[in-house]
């Protein structure tokens, strides 16, 4: 009986000492960082989503912007189509895997477009064709480590830096990631093979949208440039909503179908 009295106190004991101290208890626990960025992906996009949001491209000497409509399945497959302006709309872009098309309605004709144009921009934003393309690579095409920790408005901070794999085709040196415990993404920077910062993503105004949390702005600028900057403001953003397959194909980027 004396023994079972002196396990009993064990216990207890121990687990006052985790709900007193957790930090000791668990001191030397370190973040999966691999886990925590994909996490964020997730958080980010859902099994399926749909959205709607208006993208301000804005240089020194004009200012233009676009109405556009995405949807996204999983972690690679997304469509775009503008909406507005009118002369613009019809437009789009299909991505399928690690492949990607873009459609002018002008001329009917989708390209399919190759690894020398990944670089370029899209739609003439400071969004390029492989940020779009790229987006699950963060997870396969990487190494992740956590560098820092903080707080911000209250909620936990994780710093983490993405190391591209030796023979993964990524044009950067490195990426780094700051997002919160909770899945939200609050910036992505992206440095060359000399390890300088070349461009960086930024998220705004984080409300209830979706039935989540989510940066309703986002903001993408090069490091080296002034008053130079491409802004998306999302306006309906909805998770888990019902794609045919038909959705994310060629034909259905010609011929746009719901």
């Amino acid at each position: 009986m004396r023994q079972n009295n002196l396990g009993t106190t064990f216990i207890v004991a121990c687990l006052c000492m985790i709900f007193l101290f957790p930090g000791v208890i668990f001191a030397g626990d370190k973040p999966d960082a691999r886990a925590l960025v994909e996490k964020a992906f997730n958080h980010l996009r859902g099994k399926t989503s749909y959205s709607k949001f208006t993208m301000i491209i804005h240089r020194p000497d004009f200012e233009r912007s676009m109405t556009l409509s995405a949807w996204t399945r999983g972690k690679s497959d997304a469509i775009f189509f503008v909406e507005k302006p009118p002369r613009d709309a019809g437009n789009g872009t299909l991505k399928k895997g690690k492949d990607m098309w873009s459609y002018n309605p002008k001329i009917n004709r989708a390209i399919k477009l190759p690894p020398s144009m990944m670089s370029q921009s899209w739609m003439g934003s400071d969004f390029s064709n492989d940020d779009l393309s790229k987006t699950e690579s963060i997870l396969d095409e990487y190494t992740h480590r956590v560098i820092n920790e903080g707080k911000t408005d209250g909620v936990r901070t994780y710093d983490i830096e993405l190391v591209p794999l030796e023979d993964a085709p990524i044009v950067w040196g490195k990426q780094e990631i700051t997002l919160r415990e909770d899945g939200v993404l609050l910036r992505q920077a992206f440095f060359d093979e000399d390890m300088v910062l070349i461009k960086e993503m930024t998220a705004h105004d984080i409300k209830m949208m979706g039935g989540r949390l989510y940066p309703s702005v986002w903001i993408m600028k090069r490091v080296d440039e002034k008053d130079r900057y491409t802004k998306m403001v999302y306006t309906k953003l909805v998770f888990d909503v019902v794609v045919k397959p038909r959705l994310f194909t060629l034909s259905n980027l010609k011929n746009r179908r719901r």
